[in-house]
C-alpha cells in the first residue's frame, strides 16, 4: 500500500475505535471523494466491510488501514498524521500528489 499512517494518528485511530466501541474488527478506511473547493476531499471512516477484489488492506502500527483501487491512485505516497495544538487539532494529509489544497487541508486537485 502507498499510504502511510504515522504513529501518532494511528493511536488516535485506535483510540477513536475503542471509544466507539467499534471492536476488533474495525478498521480505518482512507477515501478520496469528488467535492471540496479544490475538487477532491479525503475521507476518513471507521469500517467493517472489505472487499478482497477492490480494496488493499495493510497493518500499520496497529491498525488495519483499508484503502480502495480508484483512491490509491490519488493518495499513493501520502502520509496520514494527527496534529494537535492550541489552535488546531485533527489529522493531516501529506499528498505528493496533490498541485493545490485550500486551506482547511481536507480538499485538493491533482
Amino acid at each position: 500500500m502507498s499510504i502511510m499512517l504515522t504513529e501518532r494518528a494511528a493511536k488516535e485511530v485506535q483510540k477513536f475505535i475503542v471509544d466507539g466501541g467499534h471492536g476488533e474488527e474495525a478498521m480505518l478506511r482512507v477515501a478520496v471523494v469528488g467535492g471540496g473547493c479544490s475538487g477532491f476531499n479525503y475521507s476518513l471512516n471507521i469500517a467493517t466491510d472489505y472487499d478482497e477484489a477492490n480494496d488493499t488492506k495493510v497493518a500499520q502500527h496497529g491498525v488495519n488501514v483499508v484503502v480502495d483501487r480508484k483512491s490509491a491512485l490519488f493518495l499513493d505516497g501520502t502520509s496520514v498524521d494527527y496534529y494537535e495544538d492550541l489552535d488546531k487539532r485533527g489529522f493531516q494529509f501529506l499528498n505528493p500528489n496533490a498541485k493545490k489544497s485550500c486551506g482547511c487541508g481536507n480538499s485538493f486537485s491533482v
